[in-house]
């Protein structure tokens, strides 16, 4: 059955019978917070990227919104027509598309928010297809991982840069969804574990958000009777449903020069479901 995790944003639940309500939350722009910055932002075309893009646009950053998704573009661009924004239609899986972004980006990179991901079917390892383990783990660990690799040795150079993975709960725990997507943050966790090490006496600083459930109109369909009788379980715990500009706030503030002494953090941005 097709199973709607994430509601559209708007959409508050009647009561705590019919699930986890949508959290009231009232976005504050902190102007010229990213003046005189570029940032990457991928999945910008929708959801959280969509909103982590049109927050550092709106507190000064230059934008480089990247998503497949060239609609999804057009229209973010046009609501900031008084923005840095700069749109690249592009598959981060694919080495020239990386390139395409780099080169859109310019000669200093400030800052890489590496939000685009997609689910798989909450399906446990033996009922898994190759072909959706293979797609979860291009988009979700190697696109993010070639973008950093492809921004990192600027940073190097000037000793300086911060970057934003996008994990999950599922990166936290085995409750949030199935086998393929759930490895996939847990990579994800590891990734950014690691490169904060290595690159912590270099000027980099490298981070992750783990989202709880979010309002971004995500479906995702239960293609397992075993996975939906134990995630679903899980999915029971959740407290509340963020919207989108929440989770944006979280990134760009470890984006931001005020998160300075956070280094390998992974932010359970959640409403408090990682402590459940």
């Amino acid at each position: 059955m097709l199973v709607r995790l994430f509601p559209r944003k708007g959409k508050v639940m009647a009561d705590a019978a019919q699930g986890p309500q949508l959290q009231e939350w009232d976005e504050k722009i902190l102007p010229g917070r990213f003046d005189g910055k570029t940032i990457i932002v991928t999945g910008a075309g929708s959801g959280i990227g969509r909103a982590t893009a049109s927050r550092i646009a709106r507190e000064g950053g230059r934008v480089i919104a990247v998503d497949m998704n060239e609609k999804g573009l057009g229209e973010f661009a046009a609501e900031h027509t008084d923005q840095q924004i700069v749109t690249v239609t592009a598959n981060i899986t694919d080495d020239a598309a990386i390139a395409q972004i780099v080169e859109a980006a310019g000669e200093q990179i400030d800052g890489l928010a590496n939000v685009a991901g997609i689910m798989d079917r909450m399906q446990p390892a033996h009922e898994i297809e190759q072909d959706l383990w293979d797609r979860v783990f291009a988009v979700n660990v190697t696109g993010s991982f070639k973008l950093m690799k492809a921004v990192i040795p600027g940073m190097l150079e000037r000793g300086a840069g911060n970057i934003v993975n996008v994990a999950s709960e599922a990166g936290l725990r085995g409750s949030a969804a199935g086998t393929a997507y759930t490895a996939s943050k847990h990579a994800v966790v590891g990734m950014t574990k690691s490169s904060a090490y290595l690159y912590a006496l270099k000027g980099l600083r490298v981070n992750a958000v783990a989202p709880g459930a979010v309002a971004t109109g995500i479906e995702s369909s239960f293609a397992s009777a075993l996975g939906a009788e134990r995630i679903q379980r899980g999915m029971a715990a959740i407290p509340s449903i963020a919207q989108a500009t929440q989770l944006a706030a979280s990134i760009s503030f470890l984006l931001s020069d005020d998160s300075t002494n956070l280094n390998g953090v992974i932010l359970p941005s959640d409403g408090g479901w990682s402590a459940a």
